[in-house]
C-alpha cells in the first residue's frame, strides 16, 4: 500500500502554547517528530497538518506542509482534510508531542492495515505510576487483536484482586496503555469523520470511540515501546535526558 505519515499539529495549547516550535535540544519538537516518522520503511512520505503559518514555516524545512482549517476538533479530523485531498491508500496519525516516536512501531501499525480497516497501539502497563493516571489512555483488546474499549479508567476491573496493592494487579492482568498513534485506510478516515461526535467520544474525549461506535474495527498491535511524550514545559528536560542518554 501506499502509506503517508501525517502529523497534526496546532500552536493554541492550553498547557504548552506554541509546543511543536519549543526547542528540546536545539531543534525545535516538531522537528524530533518528522525525523523520527522519516526513518520509518512503511512511509512513502510525512506530512504535517497545520492551521498555524509559523508551524509552517518551520516544519516546511524538512517536509511536506499541508493548511487546514482551524475548526477541527480532533487530529483525526485534521488530517482527515488533507487525506481528502491526497492520492494515498493509508493514513497513519502520529502525534505531535512525542519526539522519540519508535519509526518500528509506525511500521508496526501501517503493518496491520493490510488487514483492518483502522489500526493502532499498545503496551502493557509495567509502571505502577500509571496504573491509575488519568493522563494514560488504557485499551482492552479481545481474542481477535481489535479494540474493545477505550478509557482514561483504568480498565477491566479486577473483582477478586481489587483489595491487593497496584503492584500485585499489574501482575495478575496484562493491563495495556494505548498509544497515541493511529492508522487509517483512506476510505475509512474519510467516512469516520463523517459522523457527528459521539457520546462516548464526548465523555472521554477520545477520538477512537467515534469509530467503535459506529462499527469501525481497530486492530491494536502490542509493541514493546513506551511513549514518552511533551504535555507542559517541564517535559522537555526529561526527553533532553533521555535523548542524552
Amino acid at each position: 500500500m501506499h502509506v503517508v505519515g501525517m502529523i497534526p499539529a496546532r500552536y493554541v495549547s492550553s498547557r504548552f502554547p506554541g509546543k511543536p516550535l519549543a526547542l528540546i535540544a536545539g531543534k525545535p519538537l516538531i522537528q524530533h517528530v518528522i525525523q523520527q516518522c522519516q526513518k520509518a520503511k512503511s512511509l512513502s512520505e510525512v506530512i504535517v497538518a497545520t492551521d498555524d503559518e509559523r508551524i509552517r514555516d518551520t516544519a516546511q524545512r524538512f517536509c511536506r506542509v499541508e493548511m487546514t482549517g482551524y475548526h477541527h476538533a480532533s487530529g483525526s479530523d485534521r488530517i482527515a482534510e488533507v487525506a481528502a485531498r491526497c492520492r494515498c491508500d493509508a493514513i497513519i496519525n502520529i502525534q505531535g508531542d512525542e519526539p522519540l516516536i519508535d519509526p518500528l512501531v509506525i511500521d508496526a501499525v501501517a503493518a496491520a492495515l493490510e488487514t483492518a480497516q483502522m489500526s493502532t497501539a499498545g503496551t502493557v502497563i509495567k509502571d505502577p505510576r500509571e496504573y491509575d493516571n488519568p493522563n494514560v489512555v488504557k485499551v482492552v483488546v479481545k481474542g481477535a487483536g481489535r479494540a474493545l474499549y477505550f478509557s482514561l479508567r483504568t480498565i477491566p476491573y479486577l473483582r477478586e484482586a481489587a483489595s491487593r496493592s497496584v503492584s500485585e494487579q499489574l501482575a495478575a492482568f496484562p493491563f495495556l496503555k494505548h498509544l497515541g498513534i493511529y492508522g487509517y485506510r483512506r476510505a475509512t478516515l474519510l467516512h469516520m469523520v463523517r459522523f457527528p461526535v459521539s457520546p462516548l467520544e464526548s465523555a472521554e474525549k477520545l477520538e477512537q470511540l467515534r469509530a467503535l461506535e459506529n462499527g469501525i474495527p481497530i486492530a491494536v498491535v502490542n509493541v514493546s515501546y513506551n511513549s514518552v511524550g511533551v504535555d507542559v514545559p517541564e517535559d522537555i528536560a526529561r526527553v533532553e535526558h533521555l535523548l542524552n542518554s
